[in-house]
């Protein structure tokens, strides 16, 4: 098996002495190359600090993050900041779209960052697939949530990271748009051969990942 991500004894406290809370404990996860997981728990579990984790986007109080065979808390900041760029792709309940930038902007802005050459066909395929077409010249506050979180998994799939991190990707959506995002999600990670890791409290959204872990108290579990 080809293991992507993998945590060690991965450890978040916050605060001290009785005020101490232990947002993950010991957790230590495996993720293979290609697979979609979801990750579900209760508000307050340790959900979003577990993603923020394993993106780079917070350091552990103790533990390790491997992607690849690299600890990603081996770099300097400036260093993670780059490999964060390049190798994953991060998706946000609030969508995080530039308001002054139109739809196609928006989806290369984390390319032209890197100064990369774009690769046209792979983003006019993506935004096929996505259904995006007639909306690259709109500017994300005249799109419904659907579209705007549509743009948000174009942007996040266009650097072809290797790793996709979503929380809660249709947490601002209604049941139907959830399901249509849901289903966009799932056919492009399998399209582009991406791994996807997906925070949720909804368990029939989680139902579709290849495999559910949850976690409570900060502690993670295989679901069976």
């Amino acid at each position: 098996m080809d293991t992507i991500l993998k945590t060690k004894n991965l450890c978040k406290y916050y605060g001290n002495g009785e005020n101490e809370v232990k947002a993950l404990q010991d957790v230590n996860i495996e993720i293979e190359r290609g697979e979609f997981v979801a990750v579900v728990g209760k508000s307050g579990s340790g959900k979003s600090t577990l993603l923020h984790m394993l993106g780079g986007l917070d350091h552990p109080t103790d533990g390790k993050v491997y992607i690849g065979k690299k600890n990603i808390f081996s770099y300097k900041e400036d260093e993670l900041a780059v490999f964060r760029r390049r190798k994953i792709g991060f998706i946000f309940q609030s969508f995080n779209l530039i308001s002054s930038l139109n739809v196609w902007e928006n989806i290369i802005f984390p390319i032209s960052l890197d100064g990369k050459k774009i690769d046209e066909a792979f983003l006019k395929d993506i935004i096929q697939t996505l259904g995006l077409e007639k909306k690259l010249h709109n500017l994300p506050n005249t799109l419904s949530g659907g579209q705007q979180q549509r743009v948000a998994i174009a942007r996040a799939i266009a650097s072809k990271p290797e790793i996709l991190l979503a929380d809660e990707p249709t947490g601002n959506l209604d049941s139907k748009t959830s399901a249509e995002v849901m289903g966009m999600l799932k056919m492009s990670v399998e399209k582009y051969g991406q791994t996807l890791v997906m925070i949720t409290h909804d368990e029939d959204i989680a139902q579709i990942a290849d495999r559910i872990l949850v976690i409570e108290d900060g502690k993670v579990a295989e679901f069976s």
